[in-house]
């Protein structure tokens, strides 16, 4: 019986396990860049913006867990006829299809940071694969009192014929560069 009760002092001593943290994108400070070369000579760019979801981190565990949503509508290159293209039903869909939806549960740390993270990314109903990785990531509290806000910036790429956006090949590239910006808000 004394055994126990001499580890006892020990087990409180041991720092407790770290719990999983829990976060809402801002959806003002969230969105999708994308970049796709145009006919050879340069790239066209664009942004989806006001992406909702939650992540939630267990960096001491090795664990994490997304869901995004990314309203295809908002779809904006600076030019309101592309625009307007882009949003049919041979493109993104968005009558269709209005969000887009990223969920990843495979996440690599590295000095308990995210590094990469793994998951399956569907658009116009169809899902494939997708890693990002981190090219920054931070966490801060401005007031004390308020809430931590994490953020980053990742990277990635996507076929658009993986989901049936066959228009304009081989003129439009097929592969498209993602570059994610999130910041959430700890809950």
């Amino acid at each position: 019986m004394k055994a126990p009760a001499l580890l006892l002092p020990l087990l409180l001593a041991l720092p407790a396990a770290a719990e999983p943290r829990t976060y809402e994108l801002d959806p003002d400070f969230s969105s999708v860049h994308f970049e796709v070369l145009h006919f050879g000579t340069s790239t066209l760019r664009g942004r989806l913006s006001a992406l909702r979801g939650r992540v939630t981190l267990d960096p001491a565990a090795g664990r994490g867990e997304v869901g995004v949503r990314v309203p295809t509508a908002s779809v904006d290159t600076g030019l309101k006829v592309l625009d307007a293209r882009l949003r049919q039903e041979d493109l993104l869909a968005s009558e269709a299809h209005p969000e887009a939806f990223f969920v990843a549960r495979s996440f690599r740390f590295e000095g308990g940071q995210p590094a990469e993270l793994r998951g399956e990314f569907t658009l116009r109903g169809v899902g494939t694969g997708l890693t990002l990785r981190a090219l920054r990531f931070g966490c801060r509290t401005d007031d004390p009192r308020g809430p931590e806000v994490c953020g980053g910036d990742f990277e990635g790429s996507v076929d658009r014929s993986s989901f049936g956006m066959t228009f304009g090949l081989p003129l439009v590239a097929d592969r498209v560069r993602l570059l994610v910006q999130v910041e959430a808000v700890r809950r």
